[in-house]
C-alpha cells in the first residue's frame, strides 16, 4: 500500500499543482491585503484560508491516490449524500446575505451545494460514459437533466443563482461533448431559454433582477444598485501596469470595493498588483487548463474522460462569470474565483476535484505502464 501511494506521488502532474500553489498564494496574498482595511487590522479570514489551504491540499492527495474506478462505483452514494445534504440546509441551514446555503460549525461554514458539484460530475461522467455509443436519444437527454435539475431545484430554493448556473453550465457543457447533434443542443437552448423567462417573473428575488439590469445599464445608478460594478471597474482601470501595491490600493483599503475578499478579488488583484497580476492569473490558469487537458486525453477511460472534462466545465465557468462580473460584462451573482476567493467549502471542494483529476492521470499513466515523473 504505501509503495503505491510512494509510486503515485512520482506520477502526480507537480506541473499542474505549481499553477494552482502559485493562483492560491496570490489570493492569500490579496486577503492578507484586504484584511489591513479593517480598523484594527482583522486576519481571521487570512488564517482561515491558509488552515483550508492545508486541508484541501491534504484532501486532494487522498482523493489522487485513490482509483479512478472508485469514484465510479460511490458515485451514487456522493449523489444521495449530496440531495440529502441540500435539503437538510433549507430546513437547518444558516442564512447568510439572503441565501440559507451554508451549516455553520463553530463560526466556520459548510456549504453542501460544493459537494453537489462534485457528486453532479461523477454521477453524469459515469451516465454518459456508459451510453457514449449510443447518446442521440431524447430519453437520455432527459435522464441527464433530470440528474442535473435535482441539484438546481435545491439550489434555487436556497435562492443560489449563481451555483444553480454553474450547474447547468457544466451539464450544458458536458451534453455538448457527447457529440449531441446541433438540432438538439437548439432544442436544448430553447428550452433554458425559457425557463429563464418563467425564472425572471416568478423565480429570482427584486435584489437578483436589479443585479440583471445594472449589468445593462451600470451608469445608470452608481451610487446604488450599480455601485459594486462601479467601484470594480474603477479599482480594475487604477492598476495600470505594475499596481499600486498590496494594502496600498484606494478602493479596496478605504472599503469602496463590497465582498473584496471573495466575489470581487479580481478587482483588488487588478488594482493592487495592476497588469503585472492579471497577466499571471491568466498564465496560471492557462497552464491549468492545458495539463487537465492533457489528463482528459490520456484517460484510461470514458468515465474518466468526461470527469475530467466535466471539471474543467466547474473551473471554466467560475472564471469566466467571475472575471465578466468584475469588468461589468455580466451580472453579478456571487461566484467566486477559484484557488484565489475566500471561502473554505469552494477551496477545499475545488482541490479535491483537482485530485480527481489526479488519480484518473495516475490510472491512465499506469495503463500506459509509465514510471516517475511525467512532465
Amino acid at each position: 500500500m504505501f509503495r503505491r501511494i510512494a509510486d503515485n506521488l512520482w506520477r502526480f502532474d507537480w506541473i499542474l499543482f505549481a499553477g494552482v500553489f502559485a493562483l492560491y498564494a496570490l489570493g492569500l496574498a490579496a486577503i492578507y491585503s484586504v484584511s489591513l482595511s479593517h480598523d484594527p487590522p482583522d486576519f481571521n479570514d487570512f488564517h482561515k484560508q491558509i488552515i483550508f489551504g492545508i486541508i484541501g491540499f491534504a484532501m486532494a492527495w487522498l482523493a489522487g491516490v485513490s482509483r479512478s474506478s472508485g469514484w465510479r462505483v460511490y458515485g451514487r452514494i456522493i449523489y444521495i449524500l449530496s440531495i440529502i445534504m441540500l435539503f437538510a440546509v433549507l430546513l437547518f441551514g444558516t442564512t447568510i446575505n439572503g441565501t440559507r446555503g451554508w451549516f455553520s460549525f463553530g463560526g466556520l461554514g459548510v456549504q453542501p451545494v460544493e459537494l453537489a458539484k462534485i457528486a453532479m460530475v461523477i454521477v453524469l461522467a459515469k451516465f454518459f460514459s456508459n451510453r457514449l455509443q449510443r447518446f442521440q436519444s431524447g430519453k437520455h437527454v432527459i435522464v441527464s437533466a433530470f440528474i442535473c435539475l435535482s441539484f438546481v431545484f435545491l439550489v434555487m430554493l436556497q435562492p443560489d443563482f449563481g451555483s444553480a448556473l454553474v450547474l447547468l453550465g457544466t451539464w450544458f457543457i458536458m451534453l455538448i461533448l457527447t457529440g449531441m447533434s446541433r438540432r438538439v443542443i437548439a432544442i436544448i437552448l430553447v428550452i433554458l431559454l425559457l425557463l429563464s423567462l418563467v425564472a425572471w417573473l416568478f423565480v429570482l428575488q427584486d435584489y437578483q433582477k436589479e443585479r440583471v439590469a445594472v449589468f445593462l445599464n451600470p451608469a445608470a445608478d452608481p451610487l446604488g444598485s450599480g455601485y459594486n460594478v462601479s467601484q470594480a471597474l474603477i479599482a480594475i482601470g487604477s492598476g495600470r501596469f505594475f499596481g499600486r501595491g498590496l494594502g496600498f490600493g484606494s478602493q479596496s483599503q478605504l472599503k469602496f470595493i463590497p465582498e473584496a475578499q471573495t466575489d470581487f478579488i479580481f478587482a483588488v488583484i487588478a488594482e493592487e498588483l495592476g497588469f503585472f497580476g492579471v497577466a499571471l492569473v491568466i498564465i496560471c490558469w492557462g497552464v491549468i487548463f492545458y495539463r487537465l487537458l492533457r489528463v482528459a486525453r490520456q484517460a484510461p477511460d470514458d468515465f474518466g474522460l468526461f470527469v475530467v472534462l466535466g471539471i474543467m466545465s466547474i473551473f471554466f465557468i467560475h472564471l469566466v462569470v467571475n472575471v465578466g462580473m468584475n469588468m461589468g460584462l455580466l451580472p453579478v451573482m456571487g461566484i467566486s474565483l477559484p484557488f484565489i476567493s475566500y471561502g473554505g467549502s469552494f477551496l477545499v471542494s475545488s482541490l479535491i476535484m483537482l485530485g480527481i483529476a489526479q488519480s484518473v492521470r495516475i490510472d491512465g499513466s499506469t495503463d500506459r505502464g509509465e514510471h516517475g515523473f511525467n512532465g
